[in-house]
């Protein structure tokens, strides 16, 4: 066969297939510092403590409660309060007289329940939260706002961040390695709660608007900002509260219309039945997008809307994208801020990693003086399809963007000497072939495949319990099982697939007589 066949041989088998992966895999991962994401514990951060005004989410609970008892008491006919106030824990009803103020306490008796304490004197009724109510508000925001914060971090790229209850109203945000911390915190504390509400008033100032009502702010009105244009912004007189909030938001895109940016949304069928109630009711009367207690967009409501909507603002294509990645990751049921922010170097620091690393070194070493002396020539064969085994759980993990920690490096390191196993058990198989008087060839094929079925049980409950470690574990052991669920599909690809190729390639080449193994 002429050296050109035999080249062409070479380059058309399988083996040739890995050789390239392997060049790509080195090419992608490097440099590795860059391209593989680190935890906390061996880069370092930002370490962030937010505490949660869960104050404020009673307040909006029970802002919710009392429209809904007002429009109950209207429901069934009974007379209307002539001004609400909500303070705290307590609303508070006033009526024209203490008769009305009787007949209705006896009408939201049955409303309220255990869940709040009824109260009436004279002309007042007063409704507030029960300590167990209250509780349970608390932990229920403190639950939420966790799975908000975990929501926007992971949409900004940080994908080992912990976000973690601390005590009963605070948050504890650890972010790894951050290239922007300014940008994270500026994500981690805007509220984003979108509302609409019909603009009763506007002016050029706060004291223009009050001037209107000869000084003093109506009940149940409040006096927010607009977006500054030219260096000005406008004022505009609202209600307190909103009916429809993002809480009813489906969807939200940013795309041009005309030239201009604009944030289209669509609204759950609760919250587009509230909507076209709200614009139904207002027709010709300006209503107004409120992000954060500042109005983005004012428009005229020209016809009755449902469930599609859009907001425009004059946005920049940065800041509609950014709103509608907050509008998706959900506003906080309370709002948090900032209680402590400082930088922190690596728990461990590089001398963890160097250890770290040492010990998959050693381990490595150890492992090849194991096969060369077991195995001889086919030993440095196995130990050549563990360091491909690593180079692809490297490749995998940079890929899915999952963070390398401290003890993933553990499970790296016990990925090694698990890897073996497979190689083993082949070996092993193919010996004992070779001894009953099968051909090298024979021998080859036929171990591969009698080995397959113990190397796949062996593998597959081990990945199983990798699993349940990640379901069920936090933190650290996370990453310890993330990366031995890596390791284990880099093994049984390596394992089955690439140290066969290996043989393949070998056995191609010339007319081997005795198999060094």
């Amino acid at each position: 066969m002429s050296i050109l066949s035999k080249n062409k041989n070479v380059l058309m088998s399988g083996f040739m297939a890995w050789v390239v992966l392997a060049i790509a895999a080195t090419y992608l991962l490097y440099p590795l510092r860059q391209k593989l994401k680190f935890g906390i514990d061996l880069v370092g951060g930002t370490y962030i403590t937010l505490d949660v005004e869960v104050e404020k989410a009673a307040e909006r609970e029970l802002h919710e409660r009392a429209n809904s008892l007002v429009g109950m008491l209207k429901a069934a006919s009974k007379s209307q309060p002539i001004s609400k106030k909500i303070s705290g824990r307590t609303a508070t009803f006033t009526f024209a007289s203490g008769a009305e103020a009787i007949d209705a306490q006896t009408s939201l008796r049955e409303l309220v329940r255990d869940r709040y304490k009824l109260s009436q004197e004279a002309e007042v009724v007063k409704i507030t939260m029960t300590d167990t109510e209250f509780n349970r508000l608390q932990k229920w925001a403190l639950s939420a706002n966790v799975d908000v914060l975990r929501t926007r971090l992971n949409k900004l790229g940080v994908e080992d961040v912990k976000v973690a209850p601390q005590g009963d109203r605070s948050v504890v945000v650890e972010l790894p390695d951050v290239s922007d911390p300014a940008k994270a915190k500026e994500m981690i504390g805007t509220p984003a709660m979108l509302e609409f509400k019909i603009v009763e008033a506007q002016g050029n100032s706060k004291e223009e608007l009050l001037d209107e009502f000869g000084g003093d702010l109506p009940d149940g009105m409040q006096i927010i900002a607009g977006r500054e244009h030219g260096g000005a912004a406008k004022f505009y007189m609202v209600s307190d509260h909103a009916d429809v909030t993002g809480a009813h938001l489906i969807r939200s895109e940013a795309r041009p219309v005309d030239a201009k940016m604009v944030v289209t949304f669509e609204l759950s069928p609760e919250g587009g039945d509230k909507f076209y109630t709200l614009t139904s009711e207002n027709i010709h009367r300006p209503l107004a997008a409120i992000l954060d207690n500042r109005a983005i967009s004012v428009a005229t409501i020209n016809d009755a809307i449902r469930t599609n909507c859009q907001i425009t603002g004059n946005f920049t294509r940065s800041e509609a994208q950014e709103l509608c990645m907050l509008f998706r990751s959900g506003a906080f049921v309370a709002p948090v801020k900032f209680a402590e922010e400082r930088r922190i170097g690596p728990s461990l620091g590089y001398e963890a990693i160097q250890k770290g690393l040492l010990s998959c070194v050693i381990g490595l070493g150890l492992l090849l003086i194991f096969s060369l002396f077991f195995y001889k020539l086919s030993g440095i064969l196995a130990f050549i399809t563990l360091l491909y085994n690593l180079l692809l759980l490297l490749l995998c993990m940079s890929f899915s963007g999952a963070a390398l920690t401290l003890p993933g490096i553990a499970g790296m390191v016990l990925t090694v000497g698990m890897a073996i196993d497979s190689s083993i058990l082949i070996y092993e198989r193919i010996r004992e072939l070779l001894a009953n008087g099968s051909s090298i060839r024979q021998a080859v094929d036929d171990g591969f495949s009698n080995a397959a079925v113990v190397i796949l049980d062996a593998n597959i409950t081990t990945f199983i319990i990798a699993i349940v470690l990640f379901k069920f574990g936090t933190g650290p052991i996370q990453g310890f099982a993330v990366t031995m669920m890596i390791g284990i599909v880099t093994t049984l690809i390596t394992g089955m697939l690439f140290l066969k190729s290996l043989f393949n390639f070998i056995l191609s080449r010339k007319n081997i007589q005795k198999l060094s193994i």
